[in-house]
Parts: structure tokens; C-alpha cells; sequence
């Protein structure tokens, strides 16, 4: 048999194709129970929308990219997954690709270099240059998202995302609230041009804040935001012989491998080093104990990313700013 059409689906069902295009698009009123055979009729012949007939009727293609640096870690798997669920409540397909911060894959990405007709993309970049995204050709609307995204954000160039400063500034409070003077940070990358810079930045308003020296034995450099990292930094401070009695950790990965290295030196958490690390994945509820963190807003993300990219084009640019809180647990 060959490609199943809209007219064999009505044809099984015995009702007319702009009632089986209605259940496909969502649009029009259909019975519950002829939904039902519809779907059902659908399922068991295999019929597939042709996205490209679509596109050509509505100047959609229902398509959108999500392009992160690493679907291994933990934050961008749940990003993902929130994503596309949201963007499957509104009948939308998405196209989940990794970069690992490379480069060229990153600049691949932002021109949507091989990839379907999008209706929007929506990209984490860790390697991306202002002047790289300034001379974009593709004409896909995007939306750029993470720490990284935010330092890339203009006029012209939007970033979805909480206010990365103010955050970290949040954490720095957090652990100066409650008595921790020497507060270490693992995170930063000077390897990777303007990354982690603006987490930086809250943490040292935090410190100014109560009147803190900036120690520099006090900061950790990190190759990758994860576990591993995390853990050799903890290493590194302890064989720097440093008094800390804080870590913030610029997400929760590289705070679960802080945690873990702790507890192999016999520091006791919270009592001798608090920790808090940014994101708040759920894995950081599961801890020993349970590790605070900022909640970055996923969710809200989500759907504001969504709204955007089914608003109109010149609305999608500049710092737009989710709500963030500190999740104690």
C-alpha cells in the first residue's frame, strides 16, 4: 500500500476529510466518539501528516529545534523534557540535538545548517561570539537560552532565562544568612569567552554586599559543569589547605560531586561546608541532605519561549526575565 491519505482514513471511518483533518489539526468541533474511530482509523492504517503540504497551506511547518551543549546532563534532560511537553500541549513537534559546546556545531545550529523548515529554534550556546550571532543569515526565529545566552542577548537577539546575577546573588545571601564567611566558588571558565562571567558577578555583589573581601583562593575553575568537575574542585581547595565553610556551585551537577568529595574528607554538610548549587533538578531532593538551590523557572521558560515564537517576529529579542527562587528543602 502506499502513502495512506486523509481520504483513506475518512474512507474507513466513513466521514469526510475535513473531519479527519480537523482531529489531525486540532481545529473545528469533532465529536468525542468520532475522534475516537478517527484516531483509531489513523493508528491502525499508519497515516503520517505531510508536513511539507502542511507548510505550503499554512506558512507552518509545526516543527521547532531545541539545540543544547549536553542531553547527558541532568538540567538539559529536564529542559528538554519540559519543553517538549509543553510544546506537544499546543500540537507541536520538537527536534532535540546536543552540541557538547563545540563550535562549529553551535554555528551549524544557529543557521539551521541541514535541519527541516523550523517555525523557531531554540538554542543553549556555550562557544557563540556577539559578532556570530549578529551576522546570522537564517531567518528561523530564535530564542537563545542559558547563562552564555544571556551575555549573547540585544535588540535584536532574544534570551529567555531568569537574571543570572541576581540569582547567584540569591545563593551568595543564602549561605551568608546563615553564617558561612568563606564562601567558595566552583564554576568558572575562563577558558570559554564571557561563560559563567555573570553568575560571577552575582556572587561578588554578594560578598561586597556584607562587606567581603573577594579571596581568590577561594575560586575553583571548572572544565564542565558536572560531577566529575565538581569533585576535583573540592579536591583542589583542600589541597590548597583554604578554610571554606560555603560552596556555591554554579548548577547542581557540579554540587553533587562537591557533595560527594566532602563526604570522603569527613566534612559533614550542612554543619561544617554548606552547599547550595542552581538549577534545582529533581535529583538534588534525593541528596543527603538535600541540597538547596535556585530554581531557574523550566517551566515558565517554557511556555514564555512558546509564546514568543507563535507571537509576532519583532518581539522576540532583548534579556526577558523569568522568575527565580531558592529552594531550601
Amino acid at each position: 500500500m502506499g502513502r495512506v491519505r486523509l481520504a483513506d482514513v475518512a474512507e474507513r471511518v466513513g466521514v469526510s476529510t475535513k473531519t479527519v483533518s480537523n482531529v489531525v489539526n486540532g481545529t473545528g468541533w469533532v465529536s468525542d466518539p468520532v475522534r475516537a474511530e478517527v484516531e483509531a482509523a489513523i493508528a491502525e492504517l499508519g497515516y503520517r501528516p505531510n508536513l511539507a503540504a502542511r507548510q505550503l497551506r499554512s506558512g507552518s511547518s509545526g516543527l521547532l529545534g531545541l539545540s543544547v551543549p549536553n542531553l547527558g546532563e541532568p538540567y538539559f534532560a529536564e529542559f528538554a523534557s519540559e519543553f517538549v511537553s509543553a510544546a506537544q500541549r499546543r500540537g507541536l513537534t520538537v527536534l532535540v540535538t546536543q552540541t557538547k559546546g563545540e563550535r562549529p556545531v553551535e554555528l551549524a545550529m544557529l543557521e539551521s545548517d541541514n535541519l527541516p523548515a523550523l517555525d523557531g529554534l531554540v538554542l543553549s550556546p556555550l562557544a557563540l561570539t556577539p559578532e556570530d550571532v549578529q551576522g546570522r543569515r537564517s531567518t528561523v526565529p530564535l530564542v537563545l537560552i542559558g547563562e552564555h545566552g544571556e551575555a549573547l542577548a540585544s535588540d535584536n537577539v532574544a534570551h529567555v532565562g531568569p537574571d543570572n546575577a541576581a540569582a547567584a546573588e540569591a545563593a551568595t545571601r543564602y549561605l551568608l544568612e546563615r553564617g558561612r564567611r568563606r564562601i567558595a566558588v566552583v564554576g568558572l571558565q575562563s577558558q570559554i569567552a564571557d561563560t559563567a562571567t555573570v553568575r560571577f558577578e552575582g556572587y561578588k555583589r554578594g560578598l561586597r554586599q556584607a562587606a567581603i573581601d573577594l579571596d581568590p583562593q577561594l575560586l575553583v575553575e571548572v572544565e564542565r559543569f558536572n560531577r566529575a568537575e565538581g569533585s576535583r574542585a573540592i579536591e583542589e581547595l583542600m589541597a590548597r589547605g583554604v578554610a571554606f565553610d560555603g560552596v556555591f556551585c554554579f548548577n547542581d551537577s557540579l554540587a553533587f560531586g562537591a557533595l560527594f568529595t566532602l563526604g570522603v574528607h569527613d566534612l559533614a554538610v550542612p554543619e561544617d561546608v554548606l552547599v547550595v548549587g542552581f538549577d534545582s533538578i529533581d535529583e538534588g531532593r534525593y541528596t543527603i541532605p538535600p541540597l538547596p538551590s535556585v530554581d531557574s523557572g523550566v517551566a515558565r521558560s517554557s511556555d514564555l519561549i512558546l509564546d514568543l515564537l507563535a507571537g509576532p517576529r519583532e518581539q522576540i529579542c532583548g534579556r526577558i526575565t523569568v522568575p527565580f527562587e531558592l529552594v531550601e528543602r
